[in-house]
């Protein structure tokens, strides 16, 4: 595991675990590690919130996907903003499966359980 960047991560109510940044990536799409969570780079002491760290979260915005489907998610506007085109284009051209669909997309961004194309949660 040589050259791999070794991360603390500090969790309310835990002992802070030591983890590489694959393991990093896994606690964040397991839940378990949220965007603001602080993480301390073992190799400097410097401290981030986890959403800084490269590859652990979504450059995407979860407050802006879930104002996108709230307002344009019957176009399909949310899945085009997450990466999931061909879904946005179904999506757009059902009207949002005729609002159920879209409705229940506005549950799963409420939810924050809407991951990336690349399966990384939202930040």
């Amino acid at each position: 595991m040589s050259g791999e960047m070794q991360w603390q991560v500090m969790l309310p109510g835990m002992a802070d675990l030591e983890v590489d940044s694959a393991q990093l990536m896994q606690l964040a799409i397991a839940g378990t590690l949220k965007a603001d969570s602080l993480v301390r780079e073992n190799s400097t002491g410097a401290v981030f919130p986890a959403r800084q760290i490269p590859g652990v979260f979504s450059d995407k915005q979860y407050m802006v996907a879930l104002l996108l489907s709230i307002f344009l998610g019957f176009l399909g506007i949310d899945r085009f903003y997450t990466g999931q085109v061909g879904t946005g284009i179904a999506k757009l051209l059902t009207f949002g499966g005729c609002g159920i669909w879209a409705l229940i997309d506005l549950i799963l961004y409420a939810m924050n359980s809407v991951k990336d194309t690349s399966g990384r949660p939202l930040s």
